[in-house]
């Protein structure tokens, strides 16, 4: 069986999902793309021989299009995913399912109600896919070191999108941090505070750099950068420490240079390189699943609905000068 896939937003991330639909996840045939853009949509049409549908609704509603790929802005996620679900076509949403926990809850809420056999909606929390972060949660769940007790987390970007605020660094950028330290640790989010410093002069109106502090239910106490005009580079970063050691991811980088009595690494500009095979694995799992008919080990929406309500404790946070604040069940 071949699945025909719809993509909404193509874009960096969503033409880079696209390319990899139409060209290296086997099992899937991109047939349908639609973009605000409507060149730019052409454009990766024609490279990949699909058509180009007048907007999401429409590519949802094609008879051709048996699952959809939604990588527009993230406030059109929960109509998008929405219109999915009467559909009944699995869905893969970039993160975030949605910008606030409120819309997360009723499209939790849809799918429950529409009661599919398997689950239609995943959402692309894709470092769960990615080797080093599945080899450091192996690494924590062996046990070798001990319990763990503190985990770093750091995330820079080159640049920030254009416009947004500070509470849109939570909900659009940090929240990968949102959920991949719960699945590291096997334990949820259940207190936050945000502080900051002094703001970077290529920030905007958002504060920038944040520093999160998070604490699990198990007592791990998890700190998090989000620095998004660090414009040196892309780079995530993550060390765990244990009773009796630590383990952290390494430097994803392919070569070191040596020249003019210096060593140098090179970073990428985005994040579409460091995380390539996370993005290609999870994509054939979501492939794989829906040919297959079974739940996908892919992010649920009530996953989903989890990292929204850490975002939406932050935010608070934020709000009310870095007190601690619980986040909500």
């Amino acid at each position: 069986m071949t699945v025909r896939v719809g993509v909404i937003g193509v874009g960096v991330m969503g033409a880079d999902h696209a390319r990899k639909l139409a060209r290296v996840i086997s099992g899937s045939d991109l047939v349908a793309v639609t973009d605000f853009n409507s060149e730019v949509a052409g454009a990766v049409a024609t490279e990949l021989g699909a058509r180009v549908q007048p907007d999401g609704q429409a590519l949802i509603a094609d008879a051709d299009v048996d699952a959809v790929v939604i990588a527009t802005r993230d406030d059109t996620h929960a109509d998008l995913v929405r219109a999915a679900l009467r559909a009944g076509k699995p869905v893969m949403c970039e993160k975030p399912l949605a910008p606030t926990a409120a819309e997360c809850r009723e499209l939790v809420a849809a799918q429950r109600e529409l009661a599919p056999p398997v689950d239609l909606v995943t959402v692309g929390f894709m470092r769960r896919f990615d080797p080093p972060y599945v080899a450091l949660r192996e690494r924590v769940r062996d046990g070798a070191l001990g319990a763990p007790m503190m985990v770093h987390g750091i995330s820079r970007n080159v640049s920030s999108a254009p416009g947004g605020d500070s509470a849109a660094s939570i909900t659009n950028s940090a929240i990968h941090e949102l959920d991949i330290m719960p699945w590291l640790l096997d334990s949820p989010i259940v207190e936050v505070s945000y502080q900051h410093g002094r703001s970077s002069e290529h920030s905007g109106a958002r504060q920038d750099p944040q520093f999160y502090l998070l604490r699990t239910a198990s007592g791990v106490l998890v700190t998090v950068e989000l620095f998004l005009n660090a414009r040196y580079g892309y780079e995530t970063r993550c060390e765990v420490v244990m009773e009796t050691g630590t383990a952290a991811l390494a430097l994803p980088a392919h070569i070191v240079t040596d020249a003019e009595s210096r060593r140098a690494v090179d970073y990428p500009v985005d994040w579409i390189p460091r995380y390539s095979d996370a993005y290609r694995i999870e994509l054939q799992e979501w492939v794989d699943s829906v040919v297959a008919g079974r739940p996908s080990a892919l992010a649920t929406a009530e996953d989903g609905l989890r990292a929204a309500l850490v975002a939406d404790a932050l935010i608070e946070s934020m709000k009310s000068g870095g007190r601690w604040v619980e986040v909500a069940d």
